[in-house]
């Protein structure tokens, strides 16, 4: 470089601390980051990189929330304006036949199930929120700093040896690197593993692969009379009888809204899950179409939720330099269906650790890994250890979604749920029994032998899989039911010219595994489980079929990365704010 050049050179954009993405763990590590620098005068300077529009734009959750996270951050909630949609005042699970619905009995619904009490969320509404309650708090607060960069994407992360520095912002090549980059003291990785991953990846953080769902929900504004705020439901059975863990759930929310969702594992044989359909297909349920009946579609989104919990929890939370939160770690409990405060518990342990070595500016990971110890003696690390063995209690035996749920839905249809659960009995009464007893022992925790190891989801794909049981969908509203082309119209996305975010390792590889499906009549995984028309065979000259991509639709949430059979899909950060807009999903 020359020294006119170097004249010219852009200074370092430098930051004792970085957070990357504008989730609820960076965030709630943010708000009490202020408390406690409010309380010791201590001096901070920070980045929030956010790659959507708006804090809250890329942001879907469920959400029923146990609120004592919130108020601990947060004690005067209610009175400072924190968004909800209601309280939850009665809430069931339920089981689902084609036709019919039965209410499990209360004294026989797990706890982690009874939701009464808890906080039905728009988590867009509350990201946003706590974003914008941190630049009201600053005014305050004169001795700290934080920058904001909105429709900023962290790209690459930067190294210097094996210590993390910071993140590149830019994808374009620079004059000046500087230009491209910012530095940290410590960066903070709250992302849902955009970037994340590859700090795992490179320090192989993580001995036991991370497990996923895809969670795809929609907003209804119901028709004049029908109220369900504060009423709560989780579903298993249909549409979901190929034997897929998963379920469904049905929030009341306030000003009439009923938010209407499913979340099924990409742990499954079926190459051909199709979210976005079987979302539709659930919405067909005769109890569903009475509620949203006259009523119109608002939004509509896709996210992963990370399954594997407490064995697909990296070794170490924190590296030199670098520390990782919420569902970067995977502290989802899915065994009580609550990652939310587990998520921002996380913010607050993190922002602890931070604050002790904020003087010195020592963030080596032996002065970080106190956070790991922190986290896991919160209710975060107990609640995960209780729930260690739920998702392997259903992997390890393919006879408890496959054959014994399909007899039961048969008997509620029936008008006898009872009876579907005496045919299971009847049929093997040894092997069900016993099948049985081990389940609730996995379930509840109260057995314990040692260690699970768990596949990648795609490693559990059968090409040639044919479901045992199909479902059967009875009179419903056409106008109710969405293609996946038109739901996209609901996720409100917008991108600019040129942003090309996933990458195709080799063009050779998808055509071989186009060839592998279209032999089997089947769609390619990419295809069918896509949640928003992205992907699809193109026609090359007449003969050839190739992968092509409608990036224009993309929803951002990654399950072609997962369900890809070959590994040769990977989604990256979206650039200059591009992407769905999810507020108020």
């Amino acid at each position: 470089m020359s020294e006119a050049q170097r004249k010219e050179a852009p200074s370092k954009i430098e930051y004792d601390i970085l957070l990357v993405g504008g989730s609820p763990s960076n965030l709630a590590l943010a708000h009490k980051l202020l408390d406690l620098v409010q309380a010791s005068g201590k001096k901070f300077k920070m980045a929030i990189l956010e790659k959507g529009k708006e804090f809250g734009n890329h942001v879907i959750s469920g959400a029923v929330s146990d609120p004592h996270v919130i108020e601990k951050l947060f004690p005067k909630y209610k009175e400072e304006g924190f968004p909800t949609e209601g309280t939850c005042d009665q809430s069931w699970l339920s089981l689902l036949g084609n036709d019919k619905k039965w209410d499990i009995p209360s004294p026989f619904v797990p706890e982690g199930m009874k939701k009464e009490g808890y906080l039905v969320l728009s988590l867009s509404r509350v990201v946003l929120w706590m974003a914008n309650r941190l630049k009201e708090r600053l005014k305050e607060i004169p001795n700290a700093e934080i920058d904001f960069f909105l429709g900023f994407s962290a790209h690459e992360i930067l190294f210097e040896g094996d210590k993390v520095i910071g993140v590149k912002v830019e994808e374009r090549e620079s004059l000046h690197p500087h230009d491209a980059n910012i530095y940290a003291k410590i960066t903070c990785f709250g992302d849902k593993g955009f970037l994340s991953r590859d700090l795992v990846d490179r320090f192989k953080l993580r001995e036991n692969p991370q497990i996923w769902s895809v969670g795809v929900k929609e907003v209804w504004q119901l028709a004049e009379g029908k109220d369900y705020a504060g009423k709560v439901w989780h579903t298993l059975g249909f549409p979901l009888v190929d034997g897929t863990f998963g379920g469904g759930f049905v929030y009341g929310m306030k000003n009439n809204q009923l938010i209407v969702g499913l979340v099924i594992s990409l742990d499954s044989p079926n190459p051909n899950i199709n979210p976005q359909q079987r979302l539709q297909d659930y919405k067909k349920h005769p109890w569903i179409q009475e509620m949203i009946e006259g009523g119109t579609l608002v939004n509509y989104g896709a996210a992963l939720l990370p399954e594997g919990g407490y064995y697909s929890l990296p070794q170490k939370f924190s590296v030199d330099g670098a520390i990782i939160l919420g569902d970067a770690l995977g502290v989802l409990d899915i065994n009580t269906l609550a990652g939310i405060d587990k998520s921002m518990e996380c913010g607050i342990q993190a922002a602890e650790v931070i604050h002790q070595n904020l003087d010195s500016k020592d963030f080596s990971d032996s002065k970080l890994s106190e956070y790991k110890e922190k986290v896991m003696s919160s209710h975060v690390g107990k609640n995960l250890y209780k729930g260690r063995y739920f998702r392997h209690a259903f992997q390890e035996n393919e006879r408890l979604l496959r054959d014994y749920l399909p007899s039961v839905l048969e008997g509620i249809d029936e008008s006898n749920p009872i009876s579907g659960f005496l045919k299971v009995g009847f049929s093997n009464p040894i092997r069900s029994a016993s099948d049985a007893l081990r389940m609730l022992g996995c379930i509840s925790g109260m057995v314990d032998f040692g260690p699970v190891k768990y596949k990648l989801d795609h490693q559990h794909i059968v090409p040639e899989f044919q479901p045992k049981t199909r479902i059967k969908t009875s009179n419903y509203d056409p106008s109710t039911i969405y293609s996946r082309e038109d739901a996209v119209f609901y996720a409100h996305t917008k991108y600019h010219e040129g942003n090309e975010h996933i990458d195709e390792f080799n063009a050779d590889t998808c055509v071989k595994c186009i060839q592998k499906y279209d032999a089997l009549e089947k769609e390619v995984p990419c295809v069918s489980d896509c949640t928003a028309e992205v992907h699809r065979i193109d026609f090359i000259d007449f003969k050839i079929r190739k992968h092509g991509m409608s990036l224009e639709n993309c929803i951002q949430c990654r399950t072609c990365e997962i369900v890809c059979p070959e590994v040769n899909l990977r989604v990256n950060a979206t650039s200059q704010g591009s992407g769905p807009n999810f507020m108020g999903l």
